[in-house]
């Protein structure tokens, strides 16, 4: 399609503010901008909008952040823009048949992942921890179904070892904005064309709850690193410390024997923190004590040596 379309945008935190972005920056006309409502954060617990919304004040586009969509109501309200599609990116609301029919070509989604694989919430994080070796971004249908729409048009994209949660989501930022403006330039033939996901082949990317963070010792150290890179920067990974909590901000295994129990520290220092595990040992090298910034472990033992001495055992209980 040579002729610029006219878009409404669904989004919310910041990967999809870059796709609503790389939009404003292309030929197509944006009508209307939708995102959550704005939330209380901080210490004061202000409303804050999101930042998709704050993208669109900037480019002055009109927005609707509606509770939900199934009113009647928010149908006459998307008829009123008269889109040729709706982009939805990370919106966060479901969206019912009703809303899915009303553009002209329909509901087009950014996915984190390559589709069918890590249908779900927490795609990044999930290929990390599951020791993924590629990812990439999905350009789908949308149906009424979670992430089971057909696939227009895929990138793909290696996972390194040096990836965390937030560095892979940043790479897939970029990636899925090219990908995008050149699924909306050749949107009807890629319509057309669209291949059916396999459902036998697909994944689910669970939620990410707060206590998933916490170190499980008897658990592989490969495992463990994946976790670590994987959760970083939210909601990260920690352990007890004396009955504090330890917040591990990088590590890597190694494959060598585990001394003692699961949990000890077998040695400390400007090398990392070597804590035994079920399969292998886990090297921490940057971390935080409460109260502290993050610190590399050559630095934190300077002044914490006698914390970690060989033979403590760290804990690994759930904290709120």
């Amino acid at each position: 399609m040579s002729t610029p379309l006219k878009v409404v945008f669904a989004g919310t935190p910041d990967f999809a503010a870059r796709h609503l972005q790389g939009l404003i920056d292309s030929p197509h006309q944006i009508v209307a901008v939708m995102s959550q409502p704005d939330r209380p954060a901080g210490r004061g617990k202000r409303l804050q909008p999101s930042p998709v919304k704050a993208v669109a004040l900037d480019a002055e586009l009109p927005i609707w952040q509606p509770a939900s969509l199934k009113s009647a109501d928010s149908e006459a309200i998307l008829l009123q823009y008269e889109a040729d599609i709706l982009v939805v990116v990370a919106y966060g609301l479901i969206l019912p048949t009703a809303i899915l029919g009303i553009p002209k070509l329909g509901c087009l989604n950014v996915h984190a992942s390559l589709l069918p694989r890590w249908r779900g919430a927490a795609p990044v994080q999930r290929a990390i921890e599951s020791g993924d070796t590629a990812t990439g971004v999905s350009i789908m249908a949308m149906e009424p179904g979670l992430d089971t729409g057909p696939v227009l048009f895929t990138r793909r994209l290696p996972i390194s070892s040096a990836h965390t949660g937030g560095t892979l989501l940043d790479d897939l930022a970029q990636l899925g904005v090219t990908a995008l403006i050149d699924s909306l330039v050749n949107i009807d033939t890629l319509l057309a064309k669209a291949t059916p996901q396999d459902d036998s082949e697909a994944t689910y990317a669970h939620k990410i709850e707060k206590q998933e963070g916490a170190l499980d010792w008897s658990a592989a150290a490969a495992l463990l690193a994946r976790r670590v890179r994987a959760f970083h920067p939210a909601p990260g990974c920690y352990t007890l410390l004396g009955g504090d909590r330890l917040k591990v901000l990088a590590a890597h295994a190694v494959d060598e024997p585990h001394h003692g129990s699961a949990g000890e520290i077998v040695a400390a220092d400007e090398l990392g923190i070597r804590i035994s595990c079920g399969e292998g040992q886990l090297v921490i090298t940057e971390a935080q004590l409460p109260g502290a910034t993050a610190q590399s472990v050559a630095t934190l033992l300077r002044g914490h040596q006698a914390r970690f001495q060989p033979g403590q055992c760290l804990g690994d209980a759930n904290l709120d």
